[in-house]
């Protein structure tokens, strides 16, 4: 019996699976699609993103660079208006990474399969039952029962609508077109975000093949969310946008998105939990939904699997919505900023002028950026990212491969080394003098609590990753 079934096998539920596999926990997961689609939808790992997978092992070490405290500087967008500097610390490599979601989706499933997770494709979820000591999964072929269900199965979750759980929406304010299409005068169609009387394009123009088209219009009435998309659809909005005709032919994707936002009103219910766009949707601007349901995973990940273990309590889940459901809140309210700078009319410019002066503020654009990218998140007073320091022989990256918490303990302070020793099977200890006499560091490589007291230390410990000598988190 899987102890842990994961609804959905997008990169958000082939991430979490991933997490709970090397941990040693027996999942699952159901995915309705018999292999993954090639679509041109979010294809950018934001800086937190790729730090937090750095931490898990799934990207290189960087090289040391040369200045400890330099800083890779990369350009972006607000609301479609290059504005913004992204920052990141360049001793945690590349604060953007381009590729594909469909790549992403294929890495983590090889990751999930190599460490013994089952992956049922072409099995459509149609029901979820909590029992109380168990839960029940009904698909068409037939049922599957566990300890928790994970709802990574998207906007139109049957696990959230199983839960019970009630969201907290805002209407579309604008109607979006994707495809991918061949233009017929690629020179004549302006790359990157333009603005027009109607809206806005977004186009990596292809002279040699397909092209990425998107438009963004704010007439009313808006179309159906659920109803088809034309290429005549797509051509006749990029046209009024642009000014001109723009043709195009051979459409191999097409798509339709827009600014409807919601966010699901607690992530739990029970053994049912949610994760990525099934716990939130907004507008994909930015491509901070794939991010934000990537974190998620991350964060849900060694929570779940310690308490399936046994080592820590079921309260340990609670956390996963206090310092989740925060954060996506803050991202639908920096997109629908976005969307509301994007209106068009002489009467928003006065406003798209004054973010871009505010933005040539040093202090201001990385207070955006940092919002943008996910590095201003913190969990709870002692909760900042440990930067990725060298500790000796190994980088804070390194310490935290194997998934398990660490505790860094200053060589003066063996008394705290000594307190948690009867968490050893379960916490890792090394000695390192970071200018405090002790950091706990979370398995996601967040601080857990720092200090220089022991019963505090013991506190933590008990706190996050259960009593004393609980084991080592495997199940």
């Amino acid at each position: 019996m899987p102890r842990v079934i994961v609804a959905g096998g997008g990169p958000v539920g082939m991430l979490l699976a991933a997490e709970l596999g090397r941990r040693g926990v027996a999942a699952t997961v159901v995915e309705k699609l018999t292999t993954t689609h090639d679509e041109p939808r979010a294809g950018t790992l934001h800086a937190r993103t790729t730090q937090s997978l750095l931490r898990c092992g799934y990207l290189p070490v960087p090289d040391p660079p040369s200045e400890p405290d330099a800083v890779v500087e990369v350009p972006f967008h607000f609301g479609g208006r290059p504005v913004l500097t992204l920052e990141s610390p360049a001793l945690e490599g590349p604060p953007m990474i381009g590729q594909s979601q469909s790549a992403i989706e294929r890495f983590f499933e090889a990751r999930a399969r190599s460490s013994g997770v089952e992956v049922l494709r072409g099995h459509q979820v149609t029901g979820v039952r909590d029992d109380g000591d168990r839960v029940t999964v009904t698909t068409d072929r037939g049922e599957l029962t566990g300890d928790y269900v994970v709802g990574c199965d998207g906007a139109r979750s049957t696990v959230r609508e199983a839960a019970g759980i009630t969201g907290t929406t805002h209407p579309a304010t604008f109607a979006g077109l994707l495809g991918l299409a061949r233009l017929g005068d690629p020179a004549r169609v302006p790359g990157g975000w333009t603005h027009g009387p109607s809206g806005w394009t977004l186009i990596n123009p292809n002279p040699a093949g397909h092209s990425r088209i998107l438009t963004h219009e704010f007439t009313e009435p808006l179309p159906e969310r659920g109803a088809p998309v034309t290429l005549e659809e797509l051509r006749a909005a990029a046209s009024r946008i642009l000014g001109h005709d723009v043709p195009m032919s051979d459409a191999t994707f097409l798509g339709r998105f827009s600014d409807f936002t919601r966010l699901a009103d607690r992530y739990r219910h029970g053994r049912l939990l949610l994760a990525g766009d099934t716990a939130h949707v907004h507008a994909p601007l930015g491509g901070q939904g794939l991010n934000l349901g990537l974190q998620d995973a991350i964060n849900l990940g060694w929570k779940l699997a310690m308490v399936v273990a046994g080592t820590a309590p079921d309260t340990l889940l609670d956390t996963y919505h206090a310092e989740r459901h925060p954060v996506a809140e803050a991202v639908i309210a920096n997109t629908r900023a976005q969307a509301a700078l994007m209106r068009p009319g002489p009467e928003f410019e006065p406003l798209r002028e004054l973010l871009g002066d505010l933005l040539a503020v040093p202090e201001a654009n990385r207070l955006l950026s940092d919002r943008i990218t996910g590095q201003g998140v913190r969990y709870g007073p002692d909760g900042e990212f440990l930067p990725n320091f060298r500790l000796g022989e190994r980088t804070v990256a390194e310490l935290l491969h194997p998934g398990r918490p660490v505790l860094l303990v200053a060589p003066a302070a063996a008394a705290l080394a000594d307190a948690a020793a009867d968490w050893k099977d379960g916490v890792d200890v090394v000695t390192h003098d970071l200018g405090t006499p002790a950091v706990l560091l979370r398995p996601d490589g967040y601080v857990a609590w720092t200090g220089r007291d022991a019963e505090r230390l013991t506190q933590a410990l008990t706190a996050w990753f259960g009593p004393r000598g609980a084991g080592s988190g495997g199940p």
